[in-house]
C-alpha cells in the first residue's frame, strides 16, 4: 500500500511539473554570435545615408549665402549676424537664458517661433545650439542651418516634422 501511494504521489508530481513551460534557450548557441536584428540595421543604415544626404545639403545652402558660415560640432553652419555685448558673460551649464528661437524650414516657411527661459545643459535646446551656445554673448544673435539629427531628431516636435533640416535664428537676451 505504501509503495503504491509512493508511485502515484511521483506520477502526480511528475504530470503536474511537465505542465510548466521549458525554460526558453538563448538565440545563440554557445560559441555563436550573437543573432543579427536586420531591421534594425536597415533602419541605422537608412539614418546613416539621411545623415550623408543632410550634411551634403547643408554645406551647399552655406556655401551659397552672401555672409560667411562656419562649421560647428553637431554638423550647423552657423553666422552671427550680431556679436551682442562681447564684454558680458558666457552661457554657462547649469544658468538660465532667455533665447528667442525661430526656427523655419530650408524654403524659408516659418516653423516655430518661440522665446523662453532654457537651462543651458539641460537638454532644453537642441544640440547644434546647446554645442555652440558657450561661445555666445548677450545680445548675440545667430543663424544656423542645421541637420536634422542635431535639431529635433526623428520625433521631431509638434511644430516641426521628423527628419527636418532647419535654419534657426536665435538672440541671447
Amino acid at each position: 500500500m505504501r509503495k503504491a501511494q509512493c508511485i502515484i504521489g511521483l506520477c502526480l508530481v511528475l504530470l503536474v511539473g511537465c505542465g510548466h513551460q521549458a525554460p526558453q534557450r538563448p538565440s545563440q548557441r554557445k560559441g555563436e554570435a550573437p543573432q543579427v536584428d536586420s531591421a534594425q540595421l536597415a533602419l541605422m543604415q537608412v539614418n546613416r545615408d539621411l545623415a550623408v544626404a543632410a550634411d551634403k545639403q547643408l554645406l551647399q545652402l552655406a556655401q551659397a549665402q552672401d555672409e560667411p558660415y562656419a562649421l560647428y560640432e553637431g554638423g550647423a553652419w552657423i553666422t552671427i549676424l550680431d556679436r551682442g555685448d562681447t564684454d558680458s558673460p558666457t552661457p554657462q551649464r547649469g544658468e538660465e537664458w532667455v533665447i528667442h528661437m525661430q526656427v523655419y524650414d530650408l524654403n524659408g516657411k516659418r516653423l516655430k517661433d518661440s522665446e523662453g527661459t532654457y537651462t543651458i545643459g539641460k537638454q532644453e535646446l537642441p544640440i547644434a545650439i546647446e554645442f555652440s551656445i558657450r561661445e555666445w554673448h548677450r545680445g548675440c544673435r545667430i543663424r544656423m542651418f542645421v541637420p536634422w539629427y542635431t535639431a529635433f531628431g526623428m520625433q521631431g516636435t509638434n511644430d516641426i516634422p521628423p527628419y527636418e533640416n532647419v535654419m534657426i535664428e536665435l538672440e541671447l537676451k
